[in-house]
């Protein structure tokens, strides 16, 4: 299916929370049902109901690095319509702040919670056919199967009755002009998304749900999500299973300075230095990392995914670089451990703005660790006589 220029619809997948009572050790998004995290399958079905939908994962604070290489390894070609941003320390100001990422020409958003990871793409398509019906907001729910009982302490006290009642699941649907103007007016934390729009007013029309939509909260939740994906008749056993070692890759590049400028090193601009010849920006920094990612992954090198027959890349700086192999690696099921790299040149003088040029580097690759440092060769060389830039870089992958 080819993607539109400018999606109509958004999903927000929220996955901030931390998973305390699951008791994992981890956020609950980044626990393993298989080989595959909460999130990564939560994704996979994301993408299946809407592949041409701008999808905004909300995650925890500090790891939004692990979400967006699940988010990229899940997206394939809607790589360019999915993005990471922080949540907050409740789920309301968490899908507040996807609703912030939304683009401007999206008319409908979905809030999909990513703990909800089996969620069948059905789903997804029955709230969005309600929308298009003209509801103001959709719901998709399931019957209430128990006997439920009112307590008081210890004792039950009465029946409730369940013929009026439903288990509400996500995603949730709605026009955007409603939930921006729900969220604009909130003055308290609701339950849900429906639960919000409900009390700014509006009628919620429910749809059927999916006993595969069940939200995956305490271990035995986890354990029954593991036992939908990988059934224990089905299952194989081996007296070996193979795991997928770390990779190390290097990577180098060298630019001599010319006549025009500015320079770009490291991801920030020089002001006042001489840049380096190029294809793109010459930034040797960010090209040496490139290079070491791609040879970790197995991926060729930086000719063969940058070169001179790509005019996007013309005059391109780090983030897009970056970002994009970001992307390739993880596409190809790895994740960036930590990356080192050196330059070595007389100019500029580095050492005021390392933490400036390691920030901008490590958001370009999603929030992974990047160190750099430098040296002047003692003069020796022609690096040491001005001429140009040399670095060497070292990347550390590990799967995804």
């Amino acid at each position: 299916m080819s993607i539109p220029p400018v999606p109509a619809v958004a999903i927000i997948v929220v996955a901030a929370g931390s998973g305390s009572r699951l008791g994992a050790g981890a956020p609950k998004a980044f626990v393993g049902i298989d080989e595959r995290s909460v999130l990564r399958h939560a994704l996979d079905g994301v993408f299946a109901a809407a592949p041409s939908a701008q999808v905004i994962v909300v995650a925890p604070a500090e790891r939004e690095g692990d979400a967006l290489t699940e988010t990229l390894a899940a997206s394939g070609p809607s790589r360019d319509l999915a993005s990471v941003v922080v949540g907050g320390a409740s789920r309301q100001e968490s899908v507040a702040a996807g609703l912030r990422a939304v683009w401007p020409d999206v008319s409908v958003v979905l809030v999909h919670d990513a703990a909800r990871a089996l969620t069948p793409p059905d789903v997804f398509r029955r709230v969005l056919d309600a929308l298009a019906d003209g509801s103001a907001a959709v719901v998709p729910a399931l019957p209430v199967v128990d006997t439920l009982k009112r307590v008081e302490g210890e004792t039950a006290v009465a029946a409730v009755d369940r013929s009026e009642l439903v288990a509400a699941q996500t995603p949730q649907g709605f026009p955007r002009v409603i939930l921006d103007a729900a969220y604009a007016a909130a003055d308290r934390e609701f339950t849900d998304d429906a639960a919000l729009v409900s009390d700014a007013g509006h009628p919620v029309t429910v749809v059927r749900g999916d006993a595969r939509a069940f939200k995956i909260t305490t271990p035995d939740d986890l354990e029954r999500a593991r036992a939908l994906v990988a059934p224990v008749g089905q299952s194989r056993v081996a007296l070996e299973q193979p795991h997928p070692l770390p990779r190390v890759g290097v990577g180098t590049d060298v630019h001599a300075f010319s006549a025009e400028g500015p320079l770009w090193l490291g991801g920030v601009e020089w002001p006042g230095e001489p840049g380096l010849s190029g294809h793109s920006d010459g930034d040797v920094v960010a090209h040496a990392i490139v290079d070491a990612l791609l040879s970790a992954a197995g991926l060729g090198d930086i000719g063969a995914h940058f070169g001179t027959d790509r005019p996007e890349f013309a005059g391109a700086h780090a983030d897009v670089f970056l970002a994009h192999t970001l992307g390739l690696v993880g596409e190809a099921g790895w994740r960036i451990g930590n990356v080192s790299v050196q330059f070595q040149s007389a100019r500029p003088r580095f050492a005021a703005r390392r933490g400036e040029a390691e920030a901008a580097l490590s958001a370009a690759l999603g929030g992974a660790l990047v160190s750099v440092s430098a040296t002047t060769t003692d003069g020796l060389g022609f690096a040491g006589r001005g001429e140009g830039v040399a670095a060497f870089a070292v990347a550390l992958l590990v799967p995804a």
